[in-house]
Formats: C-alpha cells, structure tokens, sequence
C-alpha cells in the first residue's frame, strides 16, 4: 500500500520533470566512469552511431512514456514488428551483446526433466518468443560439482564444459544464496601476458537470507558490470577471488559495478497474495517470478521472469543485458534455496 501511494505522491510533486528525463534515456543509469557530465554523454553516442542513434532514441521514448496501462496495448503491437529486427546471424556474438536499446527482447525458457537423471538435473533452454523460435542457449547443472554449476550452451546437444559452444558458467556459493555468472574465458591460473584470456564476470546474485523462516516472497540483488560511453559493458576480469563483483560489492568498491534489485512485490488482500504487474506476460503465481530494476528508475524494467505453464516461462531483458546474463539470472531462481524459502 505504501508504495502506491507513494507512486500517486510523485506523480503530482516536483520529482516528475526528473523521473521523465530518465524515461528519455535509461541507458545513462547504467554508464559507469565519467558519470556526471550530461553533456558529454550524448555528444559521445552521437558521432559513432550516427543513424542508429535516431532510430533508438524515438523508440525508447515511445516504450517507456507507455507506462502501466498503455504499456499493454503497445507491446501488442509492437510484438510482431520485433521478431524480423532481432536477427540472430552470429548466435555466439548475439548471446553476449547488451539488448538493443528501446527494444525488449522477448524470450521463452523451457524446462525438460524428462529421463533418467533430469528430474534431478533438469535442461533449460532458451529460445526467443516470436514466430521462428530461435533457439539461443541451453544450461544444466554439472553433476559432480560440490555446489550448484550449471553450463550454458549455444548447442543443445553439446552441453560439456570442453565443448566449443560452453559459453558461460553460473556457479553458486555452497549454500546456494550467491551465483557468479561467468563467459567462456579461462581460468585466472592459466591467464596469458596480458590477460586478455582470463573470464569476464558477467554477473552476480545474491538472494537474502531467511533466518527467521517467515514465509514471503525472495529479495534478490543483481550485481553487473557498468557500461562505458559506447554502450559497450565494462570488463571485469578478477585476478582472484577478492576481487570478483561480489566482494566489489561487499566491500561497496562499485566502481564501474551496477547494482539492481527485484522490485518488491505488493501485498493484494483480494487474492491473499504478493502481486507484480507483468502486463500478462506471465499468467502463473510463483516464488520464482520476478522483475529487476534500478533503484533511480524503477519503472523502467531491466529483466522479468514468470512461470506460464508447469515448466514454461517467460523471460524478457532489456539494455543492458544480454542473453547469457538473463538466462544465467533466471538459472539461479531454479536453485533450491533453503535458507531463502
């Protein structure tokens, strides 16, 4: 209740010019490293992007002034017109470029615990939800790992860390409350001169603990690399384990780091039960439905993620992440967690 009303409060207050701004161009919430000039910023994007630039701009004003009740209508629209402009022609370079800006990338994932060992380590897989079903990865939980790992494939055939289309890792803490999101780079110990070889961190979660046992719904944090003025993500390759984006995190070094949050969702007397507005993208109640925002915009929705059928659900990123970070996220939200149940 509180935060609706705090919504209705803002919409009549001083604080709508500065909110409308960041509608204009949410990319800025994510750009890390010369932050506060404004200026510079769009001189920067213009020149490189030249008419690229125009095309965006009007349609993120156009999807993010269709707020809450117009939303609707215009993502029906705009659902088909997206899947020709989502051309996947290089699936590998594809899963790791940040999401377009103006344009939500719809997605699909489904489960498949079917055989001998699935019900235990289930497939996932991941395709765009629009008329061709591209298919864009895989990911499964390795067996003979001390805590959760899961890979994640451009082959759903080829699911081995060896294999030539292992393009990323989610690995867990052991009580499987943190995950660390990582690209097909290798190990620190075999990094070479210049570590130009060495894994990127492409994301991490962290779920809050329950102690108390109360049952509610998860609280998660997201923790991703910044953006530079090109739009492009920041590379954070950690020399060890102290200086990977969690322990940036803990330690609030957030240089060049973004954190983001699940917004929370709001108790409905009605149906006795929390409620987010997925715009009926998401048609089942669940723990493991959730969106991400940032704290500065939380209307502008980073990523969402919503069970519509028993092993069915609808995933949607937007800029700044990209597939394999999305997909990796929503991995994590599978784990059983017994400390955040």
């Amino acid at each position: 209740a509180a935060t609706s009303s705090d919504e209705e409060d803002d919409s009549d207050s001083s604080t709508k010019p500065i909110r409308s701004e960041k509608k204009k161009n949410p990319a800025s919430l994510f750009q890390t490293g010369g932050d506060p000039p404004k200026e510079k910023k769009s001189k920067k994007k213009v020149p490189p992007k030249g008419a690229e630039s125009e095309e965006d701009t009007p349609e993120t004003l156009q999807k993010n002034s269709n707020k809450k009740g117009k939303a609707k209508k215009s993502k029906k629209k705009e659902e088909r017109p997206p899947s020709p402009v989502i051309e996947v022609d290089n699936l590998e370079e594809f899963v790791l470029q940040p999401a377009p800006q103006g344009v939500t990338v719809k997605c699909r994932v489904t489960r498949d615990k079917k055989g001998m060992d699935r019900g235990l380590y289930p497939t996932y897989y991941l395709h765009l939800d629009n008329d061709k079903k591209v298919f864009l990865l895989a990911g499964r939980k390795r067996k003979k790992s001390k805590t959760s790992n899961y890979l994640i494939s451009i082959d759903p055939t080829d699911l081995s860390r060896g294999g030539e289309n292992f393009i990323g890792k989610l690995r867990s803490n052991l009580m499987g409350t943190r995950f660390t999101v990582f690209d097909n780079g290798a190990n620190p110990d075999r990094a070479n001169a210049d570590w130009s070889n060495v894994r990127q961190e492409l994301s991490a979660v962290v779920y809050e603990t329950n102690v108390l046992g109360f049952k509610g719904p998860r609280k998660m944090t997201v923790i991703i690399p910044g953006m530079n003025a090109d739009c492009e993500r920041v590379p954070i390759r950690p020399r060890n384990d102290n200086d990977g984006l969690l322990m940036r995190w803990q330690n609030r070094n957030m240089d060049n780091v973004i954190e983001l949050h699940n917004k929370a969702p709001v108790w409905n007397d009605e149906t006795q039960s929390y409620v987010l507005n997925f715009h009926g993208r998401v048609t089942h109640a669940s723990v493991k439905n959730f969106q991400i925002v940032h704290s500065s915009d939380p209307d502008y929705i980073v990523m969402q993620f919503g069970r519509v059928a028993d092993d069915a659900f609808t995933m949607d990123y937007n800029y700044p992440l990209c597939a394999v970070q999305a997909f990796a996220i929503a991995l994590s939200s599978f784990d059983g967690k017994l400390a955040c149940e």
